[in-house]
């Protein structure tokens, strides 16, 4: 495979993986998170707040999108995470980062993720995630 067609390819498999996430069956699943998510995973919310891998994985559930009673009401007809302008760059084998937008019930923040494939693994992983809130002002 060429390199221009590798690197679409690596780009597409972490925009899929990233969608996946924003699912609210993944969302309200730890094993199916966890799967996505690198063991050495951090974000840093639109609220400000630190995650790690563990924290998350124990979190994700009730969050904003996902299945559980926390606010989430994901497969229940309620907000879901509607993304747009997605779009990512090969950073270095191995390493792709992307950048989007979501709308969340009115609620809107500009995204960036780093996903991060290692030797001798075919999956893509979440590395690290920042999520900024957009005032309603703001385009």
């Amino acid at each position: 495979m060429s390199p221009i067609s590798q690197e679409t390819a690596d780009v597409n498999a972490a925009i899929d993986a990233e969608l996946q996430l924003l699912d609210p069956r993944v969302r309200g699943s730890r094993a199916l998170a966890a799967r996505l998510l690198d063991p050495e995973f951090v974000e840093v919310g639109a609220s400000g707040r630190r995650w790690t891998y563990e924290e998350m994985l124990d979190a994700l559930p009730d969050l904003d999108g996902g299945n559980g009673s926390g606010g989430g009401e994901g497969d229940r007809g309620g907000p879901r995470f509607e993304p747009s302008r997605m779009g990512g760059v090969v950073l270095a084998p191995g390493i792709v980062h992307l950048t989007y937008e979501t709308d969340f019930g009115g609620r809107r923040a500009r995204r960036s993720s780093l996903w991060r494939r290692r030797d001798g693994e075919t999956g893509w992983r979440m590395y690290y995630h920042q999520a900024t809130p957009v005032p309603a002002a703001a385009e």
